[in-house]
């Protein structure tokens, strides 16, 4: 089965592969912002928990996170497998998840933060559709216009170039400590993170094979 987790930093493609590999592999795109997001639309208890700390701008606790992705991995599109996007961000997470589900492949997004730091400060997001642009990578057809709708474009406040330095200090604290757990667990495989989409879908491919 495909029971598989993507790590990396922020920016460093997660979102897009896990899609991909969703639909190359039939399987379930976790994404723990959806996941939280769709409880809380739905009304559920563990949702309307979790939306009294989103509505305030704070973090969701673990135990919320945890309870709210293990009824999600009880719906019929994870029977095949699923990849998990945004989550386990620490050890402790790491620790409670392996309570509720295997995981068999643990793939980690490595790409230089000089990169990471020039993809994220140019990006771009429209405030109505949420369409995202990279100023270099993939523009607008009209400068700072969204494609779809025409609206302008914003910089999110935490895509600052201080910002993205700032979000990947925190990252690296937090969150590499989980890459010597999967390593001696044996799970753990390096994919290069820079180039373009298709390059990245190569590498993963074959990290999983």
């Amino acid at each position: 089965m495909n029971r598989i987790v993507l790590l990396g930093p922020p920016g460093a493609g997660k979102g897009t592969q896990a899609k991909r590999l969703s639909q190359e592999l039939g399987i379930a795109h976790l994404s723990t912002g959806e996941m939280l997001r769709s409880a809380a639309a739905q009304g559920t208890e563990l949702g309307r928990r979790a939306d009294g700390f989103m509505s305030q701008g704070q973090l969701v606790p673990d135990d919320l996170v945890l309870g709210i992705l293990r009824d999600r991995l009880r719906l019929p599109d994870t029977g095949r497998g699923f990849v998990l996007d945004g989550y386990p961000r620490n050890v402790a997470q790491a620790e409670s998840l392996t309570e509720i589900t295997p995981i068999d492949h643990v793939l980690y997004f490595e790409i230089p933060e000089s990169v990471l730091v020039e993809r994220l400060s140019q990006r771009r997001n429209c405030p109505t559709c949420g369409t995202v642009y990279n100023l270099v990578t993939q523009p607008p057809r009209v400068a700072d216009r969204c494609d779809r709708d025409g609206t302008p474009l914003v910089q999110r406040s935490d895509d600052s170039e201080e910002a993205v330095r700032t979000r990947l200090g925190v990252y690296r604290e937090v969150t590499l400590p989980l890459l010597d757990l999967y390593r001696r667990q044996g799970r753990l495989r390096t994919v290069p993170a820079s180039g373009t989409v298709d390059e990245v879908a190569a590498r993963v491919r074959a990290a999983l094979q």
